[in-house]
């Protein structure tokens, strides 16, 4: 079986694809990257070693796609990952319409034409901001959660987290509305063109060697912020680090996404849409996690900013249920794996925040 990765050289790309081989030893696996990224060069030689060819290409660009043959599947793990981006004065919203959406497009195109399954890692940003900012919340030990005790809770939204059900409606980012256009298209194009789409929402993504970037993952940041001292606030709400995350390791989607890829199975529209997350037993707070580092790397002092963003909601868990009930999975590594992963890189990786700074 012969595998495309977008965003090969990314943390995502560059994790999931040495998992796909840890699984499948037999696996060819082609990557794609136009290594704009700080950082992404990092992971060039470890994965040509494993006999990952790699083509320094942009999918924003169809002719870079002309020459790939022989493909069964393409997993998308290219994108811009920021909620800001586009907004933040610093980057250009059509850079990311066309990083996120036209390079999906050309993608399904390339599916189209060679008749592979095409996957794309999309992300919990989907889901409608209005009604998480609102959400009727109480702190407990460190950490927003849903209060219960309140009003029921909104359609799709349960004690176990955001459901696939929950609304999509605008806003949800320019970041979100591209990620959610490009699953419409893919789906679309599957069932008018006839090939397999699996849409796999991810939650955070953690884990050794993420660039040490707030937009890229802000686990990784903070942990790599904590040790070097660098400055770190607690921004927006109520300045005191309350807000939650879950996180999911790249590695734990290997196993689906082969399985995904090699189905039979009859799935409708709906079936081929998923949330994939730690849940609730990944989640915490900036709080906490502050807390962890400073039990591990000694204190460091952490600013309140109370001033809010664009975007920015108090608490995002996902809930799996569905992938667990339709294919029987479930993360592997545990919350506490992929904090003391990211501190032992941090650990060893001195320049890494510099490395994968933007330039």
């Amino acid at each position: 079986m012969r595998i495309l990765v977008t965003g090969i050289c990314g943390f995502v790309g560059s994790t999931l694809a040495k998992a796909l081989l840890a699984h499948r030893a037999d696996l060819e696996i082609l990557g794609i990257d136009n290594f704009i990224r700080p950082g992404s060069e990092t992971n060039r030689s470890e994965l040509k070693a494993l006999g990952i060819k790699i083509l320094h290409g942009d999918i924003r660009s169809a002719s870079d796609l002309e020459g790939i043959e022989g493909i069964d599947a393409v997993i998308d793990a290219a994108a811009n990952p920021s909620v800001l981006a586009g907004v933040d004065g610093k980057t250009s919203s059509r850079q990311l319409v066309e990083h996120n959406l036209l390079g999906t497009i050309n993608l399904l195109e390339l599916c189209k034409a060679r008749k592979a399954a095409f996957l794309l890692l999309s992300t919990s940003r989907v889901y409608s901001i209005p009604p998480l900012a609102d959400l009727p919340k109480v702190i407990r030990e460190g950490a927003f959660v849903p209060d219960d005790t309140r009003a029921p809770f909104p359609v799709g939204l349960s004690k176990e987290g955001v459901g696939e059900l929950f609304p999509t409606l605008p806003p949800i980012s320019l970041y979100g509305s591209t990620k959610l256009a490009s699953e419409s298209l893919a789906l679309e194009y599957g069932e008018t063109f006839g090939f397999p789409v699996f849409i796999n929402r991810c939650g955070v993504m953690a884990g050794a060697g993420q660039f040490g970037r707030a937009d890229q993952g802000i686990f990784a940041y903070w942990i790599n912020s904590h040790i070097r001292r660098r400055p770190l606030g607690y921004i927006g709400f109520d300045g005191m680090g309350h807000q939650v995350r879950d996180c999911l390791h790249p590695a734990d989607l290997a196993p689906l996404i082969l399985e995904q890829i090699q189905s039979n199975k009859n799935l409708t529209a709906l079936d081929r849409v998923i949330n994939l997350s730690g849940g609730a037993e990944s989640a915490m707070s900036l709080r906490q996690l502050t807390v962890w580092c400073d039990e591990r790397f000694g204190a460091h002092e952490v600013v309140s900013k109370p001033e809010s963003r664009p975007f920015d909601i108090p608490w995002m868990v996902l809930d799996s249920t569905k992938a667990k009930n339709l294919w029987n999975w479930q993360p592997a590594i545990s919350r506490n794996h992929i904090l003391n992963e990211i501190a032992s890189h941090a650990e060893s990786h001195p320049d890494w925040l510099d490395r994968s700074a933007p330039f």
